[in-house]
């Protein structure tokens, strides 16, 4: 009490300010525009002049945000109050007791806050009836394009990948530019190499979990790998392509090297905004092709705003991703760095489209994508196929050796 008296006295209405200010440390990746949460942040604490946001980034992919969280969240530091994690995460976070269960702070307002959001937002941040995380934005795959050049050739654009590598042949053919390959996507083992592999699984009706355990459709996943290979084997994608990360993609094809890329939808604001693109105004957007005689199958992204379990502010940092969860983060979000909205509303509204005409579009290849497996398990999920993906396409491993060691690892998650 005589502290407070003492520096009333000596400061006025300033240190009373200081006594009452909140400070929520936030943790955002370094692939998530920090420069851009900045704003978003500083729009919250502008109408919450009580709270201070000290924004911590770090990390270039998911796995690499993912072992830093992991590290902190395992030794239960407290220093963290909110982060975003990848869609697969909550399930895996939950079972290890690292976020702070949302209901008992929103209350009544719930399900009604749950009902807002796309369907497959609800579904991934709800973990044995709990909620335990809010969804930031949401991401699926898309396969950019060069529409200059498909024009410049005559060429649709590709619905099936023997579509896309006759057209990449056509079209490097006829430029002669040694820089321009026909298509980027991911083949270093990282995250969004889970993805590369099940692109093609799915789009022939592979399952992961038909019976409720992992396991493998070999006919299927051999199709698949293949069909990678084969645009390695035709030139159309670079021989080196086990090296190549998300961002790698996204820097390739901004560079005007790369005929079609498989990205997320962050890439798109890079394309047209970044100082240094050569494909401003040049870029189309479609669902990802299918494989012959399958359907287009997508996959699923998106990031999800959680509260520490070690937090010593968890109800204001429940406002805080209570507010960061809502429409006009959303659209700020959308606007500023090309995220894709979790209200379905704002997929029609006039200023986002206008930043993002492809949105236009993309709300069924949102909805339609799919999610990666739900389950406490995920890492050793991912690791085993992002690492076998990147094998066989780096040459290092066959395709039945991989299915092999993809199986043995998913025993062992099984048991």
């Amino acid at each position: 009490m005589t502290r407070l008296l003492l520096c009333a006295a000596l400061l006025g209405g300033a240190c009373q300010h200081a006594l009452a200010e909140t400070r929520l440390r936030v943790f955002v990746g370094a692939q998530q525009r920090p420069e851009v949460m900045q704003q978003v942040f500083a729009r919250y604490m502008a109408l919450h002049p009580g709270v201070v946001i000290e924004a911590e980034t770090g990390g270039a992919t998911s796995e690499l945000q993912s072992r830093y969280l992991n590290m902190m969240l395992s030794a239960r530091d407290s220093h963290l109050d909110v982060f975003l994690i990848d869609i697969v995460r909550p399930a895996q976070y939950a079972a290890a007791s690292w976020l702070e269960p949302l209901d008992r702070y929103l209350g009544a307002e719930r399900d009604t806050l749950i009902d807002s959001y796309l369907p497959a937002y609800r579904q991934s941040n709800v973990i044995n009836g709990k909620l335990v995380a809010l969804p930031g934005f949401a991401d699926a795959q898309f396969l950019y394009y060069r529409k200059d050049l498909l024009a410049r050739h005559n060429i649709a654009p590709p619905t099936t990948w023997d579509e896309l590598a006759a057209a990449a042949r056509k079209v490097m053919a006829a430029e002669a530019n040694p820089k321009l390959q026909g298509i980027s996507f991911q083949g270093k083992a990282v995250e969004s190499a889970v993805c590369t592999f099940l692109l093609p699984y799915w789009s022939l009706g592979g399952e992961l979990a038909p019976r409720g355990k992992l396991e493998l459709d070999r006919a299927k996943v051999t199709a698949g790998l293949d069909m990678w290979l084969g645009l390695v084997r035709q030139g159309v994608a670079k021989k080196n392509i086990a090296e190549v990360a998300t961002d790698d993609t996204r820097k390739e094809f901004q560079a005007g090297n790369a005929l079609f890329a498989v990205n997320f939808g962050y890439a798109w604001n890079h394309f047209q905004s970044n100082p240094d693109t050569r494909v401003r105004d040049r870029v189309g957007v479609m669902p990802v092709p299918a494989m012959r005689g399958g359907v287009p199958a997508g996959c699923m992204g998106g990031w999800q705003w959680a509260v520490s379990a070690f937090s010593g502010n968890k109800a204001e940092s429940v406002r805080l991703i209570r507010w960061l969860a809502g429409p006009e983060a959303s659209k700020m979000l959308a606007l500023k760095a090309s995220n894709l909205p979790v209200f379905a509303h704002l997929y029609q509204d006039k200023d986002i489209l206008a930043a993002n005409p492809f949105f236009g579009a993309a709300l069924p290849a949102v909805l339609g994508a799919r999610p990666r497996p739900v389950t406490s398990e995920y890492r050793a999920v991912s690791d085993a196929l992002r690492i076998n993906t990147s094998a066989v396409l780096a040459g290092a491993k066959s395709i039945p050796a991989a299915i092999t060691d993809i199986e043995a690892r998913f025993a062992r998650v099984n048991h």
